[in-house]
């Protein structure tokens, strides 16, 4: 971390500016976000960089190797199981946690790996308002591998487009009006005129998928997917279609991807950067509990997730097969702020475009915890944690 950059931003801090931070993202979608936004960006070394980017090399070459998806396919749930699966995901994104060795360095550690959207046109505005409310030397940059700001908006149009109508092209959610990423949305229609549709109002005439707009009915062609379907189970009846039915539509990512690249994937990865981790019916040796911490596979933003393992916790759980072991890793409060020193992850956006061998890291978000847990929903009532952005040494 760049020690100099820090405290020079400490130094000029204010309330008054934070506040005026804070109301440029609601002007540009008339509602607040539903996360906190922390009052700093994080600024990141080349040689820290540097090691997330190896790191996250390694994982992709698992993710590319000719067996991933033979490996990978009893991750997904046979009644979420969707039809017309492509090659590759278009977009997926890598969590690193900024932690401390046991040699006492500051590394990058793998927290988790998801094959789905994150908020890709929320963090464009990101950068922009965040360069606005503080200085960012120019070698520094919030965008990876030559991108920039003009690259990376060609980019997203380009991989959710496809040439296709803005109309034929949807945001598909479960109730996007609910969703504590719904400025998101708003920001991918300001961006890229594509409307967000709730799953619930899709029709169908047997191959082709319909959402309505100003009663209108719209045939959809491409679906920019942000529906975790395990999350509304519970809600199926509301929904008017097969949801996994065979249709003349294109994923963006594919459906499958959610499970192939997840908690699922952790217990396959191996690296310096890669905590070990144990899918929990496979688990035979006897195993340090305390350095351990109980996922579940199928779970979002942190829910489920036990970090006081024992022996009585396992024996409760009646699938372990959908439940992993993974080796702890110990969050390292580098960032220091007026208010005492928190704890950092970073989110690595990662882009994989038809005519590309492999995907790309391009852009990122950050997010700042005081807790145990980095989610903003773990640190509620607290100043300088949350959401933000990190900008990296340039080589």
């Amino acid at each position: 971390m760049n020690k100099q950059l820090r405290e020079a931003f400490n130094q000029t801090f204010s309330k008054e500016h934070y506040e005026n931070y804070l109301n440029q993202f609601e002007s540009i979608a008339a509602i607040k976000p539903g996360f906190r936004i922390a009052e700093t960006p994080v600024f990141i070394d080349k040689s820290f960089k540097k090691l997330m980017l190896q790191a996250g090399e390694e994982i992709i070459d698992f993710i590319c190797s000719p067996d991933f998806k033979a490996l990978t396919e009893k991750s997904i749930p046979e009644s979420l199981k969707f039809a017309n699966e492509d090659d590759y995901p278009q977009m997926m994104v890598i969590d690193f946690g900024i932690c401390k060795d046991e040699r006492g360095n500051i590394v990058p550690k793998l927290i988790e790996l998801q094959g789905f959207p994150s908020l890709f046109a929320f963090q464009y505005y990101s950068d922009f308002f965040t360069r606005n409310y503080t200085t960012i030397p120019d070698n520094y940059d919030s965008y990876l591998n030559g991108f920039n700001s003009k690259s990376y908006l060609e980019l997203l149009n380009d991989i959710l487009l496809q040439g296709h109508a803005k109309e034929n092209v949807v945001l598909l959610e479960f109730q996007p009006e609910k969703q504590k990423t719904a400025i998101d949305f708003i920001c991918t229609e300001k961006l890229f005129g594509i409307k967000t549709v709730c799953v619930t109002t899709l029709t169908t005439d047997g191959k082709n998928l319909y959402y309505c707009n100003q009663d209108k009915t719209i045939k959809i062609e491409i679906i920019f997917n942000r529906v975790i379907f395990e999350d509304i189970k519970n809600n199926l009846s509301s929904i008017q279609i097969n949801i996994n039915g065979n249709y003349d539509v294109q994923w963006i990512p594919h459906p499958n991807w959610f499970y192939r690249i997840s908690k699922y994937t952790l217990p396959f990865l191996k690296g310096e950067c890669i905590p070990e981790s144990y899918f929990l019916n496979e688990v035979k040796q006897p195993l340090a509990l305390e350095n351990y911490v109980l996922k579940p596979l199928f779970s979002y933003a942190g829910s489920g997730v036990l970090i006081d393992v024992t022996a009585e916790a396992i024996d409760n759980i009646t699938d372990p097969e959908n439940w992993i072991l993974q080796e702890k890793v110990h969050y390292e409060p580098c960032i220091a702020t007026p208010e005492g020193s928190v704890k950092a992850e970073v989110r690595l956006f990662y882009f994989w475009k038809k005519e590309w061998k492999r995907p790309l890291a391009v852009h990122n978000l950050a997010r700042l915890s005081k807790g145990d847990m980095i989610g903003t929903r773990y640190n509620k009532e607290q100043n300088w944690v949350g959401g933000t952005i990190a900008y990296f040494e340039k080589d």
